[in-house]
């Protein structure tokens, strides 16, 4: 790919067409999903019951051709019912492991939030190193693995907040929101949309995926790109907290992949911009406002503040 490409990328394209056939005025979430998927990272999905979601999810799986498994995290759920564990096989007189829905391509973990602390930690492993430990055996998981967890407003009843440590493990967090009027009234006479899912073909194959994962992380970063990156943090970090190394690293391969997405083979500035809303804002908690309106605010100042090169 040169740096004279300048042809959006044609399964980005398909990916939103087909996509849109069943969800209503979420092209820019969409892309926004997509390019964190393809530069490796978990999703969050952030909003009210009722919004789509659980819809969202079954679309990425089908049309990027992963096979996937949904676990609807509740309060009594147990570690073990999504890592698997050991049973005892009597005719076999020995243990035999039996994986977890955490075993597959795309996990969606349905409202996160709504699962205890130490239910919401068996996901870490998993997302940070793609293996599970069990029994003091470490099991890899299949490539490519993708976490798409939705959670509830903190406001709902029977909601746990996740940790910092856990919502740092997800590259972007996005929320649905309400379709315009016109999109909510075309929801309300046409039914059936969501059973579209199922006639839809993928964009592109898991192998065909992991051509563009490689070819989102060999986007070129230049060196302005990286101070503009750290000016950023530098002027975030005076302001709030959560602004790590890897939050800095999570920032620029989201670039990556936008630039891409838009068919250069290099970062801008915008890109960088572009993505900081979804990468950021669930990480930052803003000295004295820690609310995600404060969070966003904040960023939206930084990027009014910080000059670019």
């Amino acid at each position: 790919m040169s740096s004279s490409m300048a042809t959006p990328c044609p399964e980005l394209a398909r990916f939103i067409a087909a996509a849109e056939t069943v969800l209503v005025d979420k092209s820019a979430q969409l892309r926004l999903a997509w390019c964190c998927v393809m530069a490796g990272g978990h999703l969050l999905i952030e909003d009210l019951p009722g919004m789509g979601k659980t819809t969202m999810v079954k679309l990425m799986a089908r049309l990027l051709a992963l096979p996937w498994k949904r676990v609807q995290c509740t309060s009594d759920m147990l570690p073990a019912d999504i890592t698997g564990g050991s049973v005892y096989n009597d005719s076999a007189k020995t243990f035999e492991f039996h994986p977890g829905p955490l075993f597959t391509n795309l996990v969606m973990a349905d409202e996160l939030n709504r699962a205890s602390p130490k239910s919401q930690s068996a996901f870490l492993q998993a997302m940070e190193e793609q293996a599970i430990t069990v029994d003091g055996v470490t099991r890899k998981l299949p490539d490519p693995y993708v976490v798409i967890a939705t959670q509830n407003s903190l406001d709902s009843a029977g909601t746990n907040p996740l940790p910092e440590s856990q919502l740092d493990r997800f590259m972007m967090a996005i929320s649905l929101g309400l379709p315009a009027r016109a999109g909510e009234k075309e929801l309300l006479m046409e039914s059936g949309r969501a059973a579209r899912i199922d006639t839809l073909d993928p964009v592109c194959s898991p192998a065909e995926m992991a051509g563009i994962r490689a070819a989102v992380a060999a986007v070129s970063v230049s060196d302005k790109v990286a101070d503009y990156i750290l000016d950023l943090a530098t002027w975030l970090r005076s302001r709030a907290f959560g602004f790590s190394t890897r939050t800095a690293i999570a920032l620029t391969a989201a670039a990556r992949s936008w630039a891409y997405a838009h068919g250069r083979d290099y970062v801008m500035p915008g890109d960088v911009q572009a993505v900081a809303k979804a990468v950021l804002a669930h990480r930052l908690n803003p000295k004295g406002t820690a609310t995600l309106e404060g969070s966003q605010a904040l960023i939206e100042g930084a990027i009014k503040a910080v000059e670019v090169h």
